[in-house]
């Protein structure tokens, strides 16, 4: 398997798992515990970070 080809099948992956806290956050989020709802938020935007990061990498490649 290629760099490139790792690093789409990674940023493949982490867009769903971003799509799917972000789906969570919004649909249950009034109904969590602010920690709980804090936290998932911090998770969404570190994955955002990550996608961005993953993005430029693969841009330079």
């Amino acid at each position: 398997m290629t760099t490139q080809t790792e690093l789409n099948t990674i940023t493949s992956t982490l867009g769903e798992l971003a799509a799917r806290i972000t789906a969570l956050v919004e649909s249950d989020g009034p109904l969590m515990d602010s920690d709980v709802y804090s936290e998932l938020v911090a998770a969404e935007r570190t994955i955002g970070a990550l996608l961005r990061r993953l993005h430029r990498a693969a841009r330079r490649i």
